[in-house]
């Protein structure tokens, strides 16, 4: 995913020096222009910290996820943007209301590091949200739109961040616990550095995630209620599998190294067909006590685009050259494989997936090539 993003960003990387955004907004431009349900969130925004005992509730972390998807490669400018209320409504099936999530991001403090009017060492303290408008006169108060516009100091950030993640809204809007959507988003950062970790003490990790200092203040507990939690549900959901390891003084946690894996070909198919499975039954499937509740279309009526000609790619993976007739794979390969060969990249992905590369047709051979694709240069490198 990120690889196919990297090389659209080197597309642009020539650009002129008098270009305003940062790569994060580039990025996020040429997203929002592909269409699907892959944007980018500025590092900026993610690795931001919260003004001690603060967070995000969950519902609004998904609402300002929204609106970053929405503000795509403009998020940076000083002008107003907006999203249908339906939008919203859609990847959020709880009843708090909008008015409560929008009013929760307003009052939400954020802290950066400074220097003040002296030069001096200074923490400046800011909202990401300036102002906002809801209608309301549309009956049942849920229709109509929201129009906001991000503070001068966030698009500042935003503006400047060279890093990114790129997220799948499906999955976003899928979390059940926010402390999994903040790991997600550190994952999805970190995820195609040369090393894919994140490691912090346990201040940082609680600023990380948002954890607020009077809670969990037990680690079993925090493991328990937090760690294994979040990780059931990001290997459910994402594109990434992720791991901890604790680091100890004597008894004590002291400290914890997050690792960050790509999956492989049927993990990907896994995580796609329970992207578009309705969320019922979601917990239960990750504990394994169904099968499957299927009605459907899943939680988040949004299409997945591939990188295809347009044609819907219904034939099995060839046994042949992709070079003569499959440009739609071969496209990929030259997107997601880091610049190798892609006849090599295709014999290890026949030869990894065996006989259960006959089955694969559509959408989910799409997913799982691309996803071989990128484990091959995720774990070689460049050639």
């Amino acid at each position: 995913m990120e690889n196919e993003v990297s090389q659209i960003a080197e597309a642009v990387e020539e650009a002129p020096e008098e270009v305003a955004p940062g790569r994060a907004m580039r990025v996020a431009a040429a997203l929002k222009a592909k269409g699907g349900d892959e944007f980018a969130k500025p590092g900026s925004i993610i690795e931001i910290k919260f003004v001690k005992g603060e967070s995000l509730s969950l519902t609004a972390s998904r609402l300002l996820a929204l609106m970053i998807l929405t503000a795509g490669g403009d998020a940076w400018e000083d002008r107003p943007h907006r999203i249908r209320k339906a939008d919203i409504r859609r990847g959020h099936k709880g009843n708090e209301r909008i008015t409560d999530m929008l009013q929760e991001l307003h009052r939400t403090l954020f802290a950066v590091d400074d220097k003040s009017w002296r030069g001096k060492k200074a923490t400046l303290l800011f909202s990401l949200i300036s102002r906002s408008r809801e209608e309301t006169e549309e009956e049942g108060g849920e229709a109509g739109w929201i129009e906001w516009e991000f503070t001068p100091d966030a698009r500042k950030l935003i503006q400047a961040s060279e890093t990114y993640a790129v997220l799948n809204r499906q999955a976003v809007l899928g979390f059940r616990s926010n402390y999994a959507l903040r790991l997600y988003e550190l994952g999805a950062l970190r995820l195609h550095r040369r090393q894919a970790t994140w490691r912090g003490d346990m201040q940082a990790l609680r600023a990380a995630l948002g954890i607020p200092p009077e809670v969990y203040t037990d680690f079993a507990q925090l493991r328990r209620k937090v760690l294994e939690k979040a990780k059931s549900e990001i290997d459910q959901l994402a594109h990434f599998r992720v791991e901890w390891r604790e680091i100890r003084q004597g008894r004590t946690v002291t400290e914890l190294e997050f690792r960050f894996d790509p999956k492989g070909p049927p993990e990907v198919i896994e995580t796609v067909d329970e992207l578009d499975r309705h969320s019922a039954g979601r917990q239960a499937r990750r504990e394994g006590a169904v099968d499957s509740i299927s009605v459907g279309q899943g939680a988040i009526a949004a299409p997945r685009k591939a990188v295809t000609s347009g044609k819907p790619l219904e034939e099995t993976f060839p046994n042949g050259s992709l070079r003569f007739g499959n440009d739609d794979l071969l496209a990929i390969g030259r997107q997601y494989g880091g610049g190798w060969d892609v006849d090599l990249i295709a014999n290890g992905f026949r030869t990894h997936m065996g006989e259960r590369l006959e089955k694969l047709r559509g959408a989910k051979l799409v997913a799982a090539w691309k996803g071989f694709c990128e484990g091959w240069f995720n774990r070689r490198g460049r050639p």
